[in-house]
């Protein structure tokens, strides 16, 4: 019997985190990265509390007491994973200057660099979007639209004011077409089985990497990029986009 199944199931409910007693948040702090390296070393369903309680030298119930489950403590360890990323904008002034379409450049070819430098966090991503259930998977989509971990609507709404995407579609299905598109094909560039169509042979050359890149680029530009044909049209009143939620970017 799994650990999960052993204790009583709350549904988990995303809200932003109290703020905790120094010690206390210490002790949370010891338990995420001891649990952040069981899970990725491990993956969600082998990775057992008792043996992340038993390295940290505490009761499996001290664990517990802090997160209620190990849902709870997954959450958190995906929480802190996907905030040790970049955000859109953190790109180097050079290429924000450069445009929107080159900062999106910019991040997709940096994209084995930053997963080289540490995988543990990619690799508590993937567990999140492709590895838990759909409950956690729920709570995990309310918090990267409450928190914008990667800047993705400030990310948008540069774009938007530079000019250089589409006012005649909602700026929200613009944020949410950046977040599905640029994930699944950072994770097809990092994890091939992941799109074994995209990468079907072994050891491709980089040259062929970078030729996909561009091919997908110059697809996002055609689906939310303003038609060169029509840019020097007055441009329409932009919306608001203060209030736009993201689902997110990935390893930027």
């Amino acid at each position: 019997m799994s650990e999960t199944a052993t204790r009583p199931i709350e549904p988990l409910r995303y809200t932003p985190q109290p703020i905790q007693r120094p010690r206390s948040a210490v002790k949370r702090s010891r338990i995420i990265d001891i649990a952040m390296q069981h899970f990725a070393e491990q993956g969600y369903q082998a990775a057992r509390v008792g043996d992340m309680a038993a390295a940290l030298g505490i009761a499996k119930g001290s664990i517990f007491q802090h997160f209620r489950s190990k849902d709870g403590l997954f959450f958190e360890v995906y929480k802190r994973a996907v905030h040790t990323f970049p955000k859109y904008l953190d790109a180097p002034a050079e290429v924000r200057t450069a445009g929107f379409f080159d900062v999106l450049n910019y991040w997709l070819i940096s994209t084995e660099h930053l997963l080289r430098e540490d995988w543990i966090p990619y690799r508590i991503s993937l567990l999140g979007n492709y590895g838990t259930d759909l409950a956690l998977k729920r709570e995990i989509n309310r918090f990267m639209i409450a928190e914008d971990p990667y800047g993705t609507v400030a990310f948008v709404r540069f774009g938007l004011d530079r000019g250089e995407l589409r006012t005649d579609m909602d700026a929200e299905m613009i944020v949410s077409i950046l977040d599905w598109t640029m994930e699944r094909f950072q994770d097809a560039l990092l994890t091939a089985e992941l799109d074994p169509g995209l990468f079907r042979r072994q050891g491709e050359l980089p040259e062929k990497k970078e030729a996909r890149i561009q091919q997908f680029l110059s697809v996002l530009r055609r689906a939310v990029g303003v038609d060169p044909e029509t840019s020097a049209r007055p441009r329409q009143v932009l919306k608001k986009v203060s209030a736009i939620g993201s689902a997110k970017p990935k390893v930027l």
